[in-house]
């Protein structure tokens, strides 16, 4: 049977990964991250460190671009971003989000292709056991396999641990604390990672301004479209906290735990 982690590289994925290293958990056969090409930096930094530290190899897989297929469908080319759950804001006032389907097209499709393809491109009704890095606190993120030839997962469950639980395990053994895992323009991020995007990283900080700016108006379609669920310019928003100005944290629907499959 063959055992392979679905890595985000965030918190828990990676806390996962170590305790196999550790002897925690049980041996794998190897982790599998997929990569949007829109992650920031610290991400695949941290990464190429987790993939120096683990005794198993991590494969990584893509299904393109995510931000460049975006960008393609802008104004000045048509098309459309449904790709990516925007906030919309049509001309009589309501509003909306889109469908989510950057996690399934992104994470969830490249990551089935290569379990495929250590079975030995074959689809057997079961093969492979998937092991997803969600803790207590995100439990209702859980969900079965989509398909019959993988069984999930959820060690950290198993083991009663939330993500507290998770630093501390790393802090313990003096690991570096993951960063967030997720897109650069993300519409799911918060207040505060958009603050420390725009303090701390002003190159990903305009680049997401741009990417912000091109969603706004497309052909074919009677709405505008934002990354911000405050549907105003990002560059704009009030990036004070969500307890501040009571916005919902909507970062619980980060891809960290959701790419599994």
């Amino acid at each position: 049977m063959l055992t392979v982690i679905s890595l985000g590289a965030g918190v828990q994925s990676t806390t996962m990964a170590l305790m196999v290293k550790h002897g925690d958990l049980p041996p794998v056969d190897g982790a599998i991250f997929a990569d949007t090409g829109w992650e920031p930096k610290k991400v695949y930094a941290h990464l190429d460190w987790l993939e120096t530290v683990l005794p198993f190899p991590v494969h990584r897989v893509s299904a393109g671009d995510l931000r460049a297929n975006a960008m393609s469908r802008s104004n000045t080319t048509g098309g459309r971003f449904s790709v990516i759950p925007w906030y919309v804001l049509h001309a009589n006032g309501d509003e909306g989000i889109g469908r989510r389907q950057c996690t399934k097209e992104y994470k969830i499709t490249p990551i089935l292709r290569k379990v495929r393809e250590l079975l030995g491109g074959k689809t057997p009704k079961s093969g492979a056991t998937m092991l997803i890095g969600i803790s207590m606190d995100e439990a209702i993120r859980m969900k079965p396999s989509r398909v019959q030839y993988i069984v999930n997962q959820w060690p950290l469950i198993d083991k009663r641990m939330n993500r507290r639980d998770c630093l501390k395990w790393l802090a313990d053994r003096q690991y570096p604390t993951p960063p967030k895992s997720a897109c650069i323009g993300c519409p799911y991020t918060p207040d505060s990672r958009w603050r420390d995007l725009r303090d701390n990283s002003p190159e990903e900080w305009r680049d997401a301004v741009e990417v912000d700016r091109a969603i706004r108006h497309l052909p074919k379609m009677r709405a505008e479209q934002y990354m911000h669920s405050q549907r105003v310019p990002l560059d704009q928003a009030d990036l004070r906290t969500h307890d501040e100005i009571g916005q919902p944290d909507l970062f619980n629907n980060e891809c960290e735990g959701m790419c599994g499959v």
